[in-house]
C-alpha cells in the first residue's frame, strides 16, 4: 500500500480561542486529487495553510512526504507547493527572474531547462522579460503556478486555481493537474466551483464549520445520497450542508 504524500491528523486550529478546524483527520495518496470544498467560513483555507506551514496547528500533526510540518518544515516543504488564489509576485523580478529565484531556493539544477517547459505548457514563452505590472490577473495566476512546480513538488495545493484565467488557460491548468497526478503527485484543490471539482477530482472532503460532514471517492460520495435524482456534487452539497432538506 503507498503511504500518503499529505496526512492530517486530529488537526485543531483555533483563533483566539475560536475554533476554525475541529479534529480533521484525512490523507492524501500520491495520485490522488482530493476536492477540499465546503461553505464560506468551513475552514478550508486554514487547513490549506495548516498543511503548508503558514500557521501552527493548535492541536494534532500534520505530515508532507514523512515530514512533520512543524518539527521538520524545511524537509516537509522540499515536497510542498501551495498556489494561492491571489497570486503574490515580487514587483522588481521578470517572469524569467522569478523562476531562476524559486529554482535557488529548493536547488533545482536544470531550472532553465525545466522552467522553458513549465513556461511553454502555461503558453508564457515570449513573456519571459516581462514584469508583474504589465501581467494580467490570469497571466500573473500562471506565474504563480509555474513558480510553484519548478522544484517538481510531489504534494501541490491549490487556492481556487482557476481564478481570472480565460476558457484555454482554464483547460490548460486542468491537464496539468492531470499530469501532476499521473505523474505521482498528491493534489488538492480548494474551490467554489463544483463542476470542477466533479471533473477532475478523484476524491471529496466536504467541511462545514470546521468539521468533516463527507469524505471518500466521488463514487462514494454519489453513493450516500441514491435518492437524488441527478447525483451532481452541488446536489449533494446543498443536501449535506443543510441547504436542501431530504425527502
Amino acid at each position: 500500500m503507498l503511504r500518503a504524500m499529505i496526512e492530517v491528523l486530529e488537526l485543531d486550529k483555533e483563533y483566539e480561542g475560536t475554533p476554525a478546524v475541529q479534529g480533521l483527520s484525512f490523507s492524501v495518496q500520491p495520485g490522488e486529487v482530493l476536492g477540499l470544498v465546503g461553505p464560506n467560513g468551513a475552514g478550508k483555507t486554514t487547513t490549506m495553510r495548516c498543511i503548508t506551514g503558514i500557521l501552527q496547528p493548535t492541536r494534532g500533526t500534520v505530515r508532507v512526504a514523512g515530514c512533520d510540518i512543524v518539527r521538520q518544515p524545511v524537509d516537509a516543504k522540499q515536497h510542498l507547493a501551495f498556489i494561492p488564489d491571489d497570486p503574490q509576485l515580487f514587483d522588481y523580478l521578470t517572469i524569467r527572474e522569478h523562476m531562476q529565484f524559486f529554482g535557488r531556493v529548493f536547488n533545482v539544477g536544470d531550472v532553465a531547462e525545466h522552467s522553458a517547459t513549465l513556461l511553454e505548457q502555461l503558453e508564457l514563452t515570449g513573456k519571459e522579460d516581462m514584469l508583474p505590472g504589465q501581467l494580467s490577473r490570469g497571466m500573473k495566476q500562471k506565474v504563480a503556478i509555474a513558480c510553484g512546480l519548478v522544484h517538481r513538488p510531489k504534494a501541490v495545493l491549490f487556492d481556487e486555481p482557476l481564478t481570472g484565467l480565460d476558457p484555454v488557460a482554464i483547460r490548460r491548468i486542468k491537464q496539468i493537474i492531470r499530469q501532476l497526478a499521473a505523474d505521482g503527485s498528491a493534489v488538492i484543490i480548494s474551490s467554489h466551483l463544483l463542476g470542477l471539482v466533479e471533473e477532475i477530482a478523484t476524491s471529496l472532503l466536504l467541511l462545514q464549520n470546521g468539521k468533516k460532514v463527507l469524505h471518500g471517492s466521488i463514487a462514494d460520495v454519489r453513493a450516500s445520497a441514491p435518492d437524488l435524482k441527478d447525483g451532481t456534487l452541488e446536489s449533494i452539497f446543498m443536501r449535506a450542508t443543510g441547504y436542501e432538506e431530504a425527502p
